[in-house]
């Protein structure tokens, strides 16, 4: 993709390649194409109602929901992750948050490569959920046929490996129109699907019995995309449309129930393909097999929530939880999503008790009639008072990370009915120092990130409305 201009800033470098990963994606599962089609139609069709009349998506759909995608990818050791760090610190995404997989029963644990400065986030908000496996959590023999397939390969290009140098050496200030083509084309290769894997049969079937998703992270010479995942404004009439053109849609939406406030995440996919591997043998030769991981997901976005509110959230999943266990229910049942909807009527659904309640983040803004009424001599005004009296507005802040365990249930559909959490796994503790040292860096905590979003909104506010000091 040419560009006028000589250089590339981290933003058009991350939105030119979160295209060229989604069109590259298109033609290895068609069926994501298929997906990203259905979501822009249902949007339209909501628009549409919405405004009584047909509309051209392209003019009225927010701009975000355009372009947004997150990926998910899995890596196998510490020099993968720390790599993967320094080619997204490239394109201006940066770790976020620590999510202990183990919950899951998965033997791994991860972060969210993405944007964090609201500017970037507006511009293009590409993220990456990166898992990376927890040797520690594999049994001896495992752990040893893991580790040799592992280094044995190198899933980024000695070019990619270059240019990565170039920009950390600063060696030029930015990348020339053709290094950043030439840069989002190598990182392509590391995200590439390979028909061929790289260890035997016999391998794969050992891997697999003692988790499906090591096999997935071990036994190839990329670290594959797994999903690509568009953002809806309805989630509901796109899981419905699922079924009705016969998608292998999921049972149902991972995430809250359907709520006047939307909170945190709530997705859906469809299941993962089964697609035709060619395994090495001892001769040298290959063998036909098959292998299941790569999907279709699609997400809609809530309310960032405090730590508070995350706390009231998490209780009540675990209540959830709790009922759906003693019932036996499964995620299939009808039956669940009214458990759901009836524990959740816990959690207050109006934006004016979310902000009182200090439950959600907020960005705060200065009215026409703030700013034409600014208080004269006053040095301190309350935030209520300026809400009261109309001088200030406010609007949620859009969650921009992941749920673990709404992951880990999508995971789970796609896994089939040999997957048992292993003992080893479900009792161990989450590792963030040993995740830190893996990945080179320290994750940065998304909670500060959105409170410091609000604290600068109203910074803004009292700034503008000539205050020393805006109160609770």
């Amino acid at each position: 993709m040419g560009r006028s201009s000589q250089e590339w800033d981290q933003d058009a470098l991350r939105a030119n390649f979160c295209h060229a990963l989604s069109e590259m994606y298109k033609t290895e599962v068609p069926l994501y194409g298929d997906l990203v089609n259905l979501v822009h139609q249902v949007d339209t069709d909501i628009l549409s109602t919405q405004a009584n009349q047909p509309l051209n998506p392209d003019e009225i759909l927010p701009s975000r929901h355009r372009v947004e995608r997150h990926g998910a990818i899995r890596l196998g050791t510490a020099q993968e992750l720390t790599t993967i760090r320094r080619l997204f610190s490239i394109l201006g995404m940066y770790p976020v948050g620590y999510y202990d997989l183990t919950l899951a029963g998965f033997p791994m644990h991860a972060t969210a490569f993405r944007p964090t400065s609201p500017e970037a986030l507006s511009k293009h908000p590409f993220r990456v959920f990166t898992t990376v496996l927890r040797m520690d959590l594999l049994t001896p023999r495992t752990r040893l046929l893991a580790q040799r397939a592992l280094s044995q390969r190198s899933i980024f290009t000695d070019r990619l490996r270059a240019l990565i140098e170039l920009v950390e050496n600063r060696q030029q200030q930015s990348l020339t129109s053709d290094q950043g083509q030439e840069l989002i084309t190598e990182a392509l290769k590391t995200f590439r699907w390979h028909s061929h894997a790289t260890v035997t049969l016999d391998e794969y079937q050992t891997l697999k019995a003692e988790h499906p998703l090591i096999a997935d992270i071990v036994s190839f010479p990329s670290c594959h995309i797994n999903h690509l995942t568009p953002r809806t404004l309805d989630i509901d009439a796109v899981q419905s449309r699922m079924r009705e053109v016969g998608m292998p849609a999921k049972e149902r939406i991972e995430g809250p129930p359907p709520r006047k406030c939307p909170i945190l995440l709530r997705q859906t996919s469809f299941k993962a393909r089964e697609e035709t591997v060619f395994f090495r043998t001892e001769e040298g030769d290959y063998v036909k097999g098959s292998h299941t991981a790569r999907f279709g997901e699609v997400e809609q976005r809530g309310f960032a929530l405090t730590r508070k509110g995350r706390k009231l959230y998490d209780e009540i999943l675990a209540r959830v939880n709790a009922e759906v266990a003693e019932r036996g229910l499964g995620a299939g049942d009808a039956e669940y999503e009214s458990v759901l909807e009836r524990h959740f009527k816990e959690f207050p659904d109006e934006v004016t008790e979310l902000r009182a309640q200090q439950l959600a983040y907020f960005l705060y803004r200065v009215t026409p009639q703030g700013e034409s009424k600014a208080p004269n001599g006053v040095k301190r005004a309350s935030l209520s008072q300026l809400l009261r009296e109309g001088a200030m507005e406010y609007e949620p802040i859009t969650y921009e990370d992941f749920l673990p365990l709404s992951a880990g249930g999508i995971f789970n559909s796609n896994l089939g009915n040999t997957s048992q959490a292993k003992r080893l796994i479900m009792e161990a503790e989450p590792d963030l120092d040993g995740f830190h040292r893996m990945l080179g860096v320290p994750t940065t905590d998304e909670f500060s990130l959105y409170e410091g979003m609000q604290n600068d909104s109203l910074d803004q506010c009292r700034m503008q409305l000539g205050l020393e000091e805006i109160a609770e």
